[in-house]
């Protein structure tokens, strides 16, 4: 992280930093010079990924908050939650209780104990098919499944303690995090995101991958997504965890200002690896816009942010890497 951003250095909790962003943010933060304390109950992170030097608190976000919010924080980046789209239509209780009921007890304990920052980890989904591309803040909010939903309910949560309480906040929309940063990476027992399936099947441990959908009015007939490097999204945490103001709910888009489609990450992986990798055109799956680009036009303005790391090739490089390693175990 850049420390042009402010010399400020802040003792702040990053819950979910043993997962995949929160693991990198937790790492660029502390690179940075702040005081870190990773929450996280482990129940899709990982113990090595949590940072050296970060403070780690194994527990539920919900029930450790107020205990640990006692101790005094400067703010709270919250990345911690449930994020499965199609988990979330099948079993909905589960991301009403993880992300809007968790959040609930997280901002009560930060207004308890006066922990003035909140940076979220929202997410594109909250509108649902956009009518015009790129996604801009102004786009009408119409999640299309539970997980958007939930999302949107914890933004609302936000602004409304912010407007009470005095809640310095920013919330951070994003649609596909890819690559890796060192040691941090993705690593999910249940793999839904294209590129890290892809080079799965570079490194063997799947036959091919499935297209689905190769007749979408794009220019190869696959559907175009919008994917930022997850350092530049943890570089974006920090910037606004630094110039969120109080009794203000900011909310912000990211992405990297242009759209690969499913064919163009397929053949940059290729090229990257060096290995073939089957690919299969199947049918479309319900829901799937054609194209998902989000605009970062205004967090470019007000957040001083940009993203340095927007080429498909670098991410999926990185990526590969870290592949590699964690194949190799």
């Amino acid at each position: 992280m850049s420390s042009s951003t402010s010399d400020s250095k802040l003792n702040v909790v990053v819950t979910g930093g043993a997962g995949y962003v929160g693991s990198v943010c937790a790492a660029r933060l502390l690179e940075s010079g702040h005081q870190v304390t990773v929450v996280d109950d482990l129940s899709t992170g990982h113990r090595d990924a949590v940072p050296s030097g970060a403070t780690f608190v194994e527990g539920d976000v919900a029930e450790v908050a107020d205990s640990l919010l006692a101790d005094g924080y400067d703010g709270v980046l919250h990345f911690a939650g449930k994020s499965l789209v199609g988990e979330s239509m099948q079993v909905p209780d589960k991301y009403w209780h993880g992300n809007v009921v968790t959040t609930l007890r997280l901002l009560d304990a930060m207004r308890r104990h006066r922990t003035p920052r909140l940076v979220f980890s929202s997410t594109a989904a909250t509108y649902g098919e956009p009518a015009t591309i790129p996604i801009t803040e102004a786009a009408a909010t119409n999640p299309t499944n539970t997980y958007g939903a939930t999302k949107l309910a914890v933004d609302h949560l936000i602004s409304s303690y912010a407007t009470a309480h005095g809640l310095a906040a920013v919330s951070l929309r994003y649609f596909n995090v890819a690559g890796a940063y060192g040691q941090f990476g993705e690593r999910h027992t249940s793999e839904t995101h294209l590129i890290p399936i892809v080079l799965q099947v570079a490194a063997g441990q799947r036959d091919q991958v499935q297209i689905f959908g190769g007749d979408y009015p794009t220019p190869d007939g696959t559907a175009i997504r919008d994917y930022i490097h997850v350092v530049d999204l943890a570089d974006a945490h920090e910037a606004a965890l630094l110039r969120a103001t109080a009794g203000q709910h900011r909310i912000y888009n990211l992405g990297n200002g242009t759209g690969f489609s499913v064919k163009q990450v397929i053949e940059t992986c290729r090229a990257v690896t060096g290995h073939e990798i089957p690919a299969v055109v199947a049918s479309r799956r319900a829901g799937d816009p054609a194209v998902l680009v989000s605009s970062s036009e205004r967090a470019q303005a007000e957040l001083g942010w940009t993203p340095r790391l927007a080429d498909l090739a670098n991410i999926v490089s990185d990526a590969w890497k870290f592949t590699q390693e964690h194949t190799a175990r």
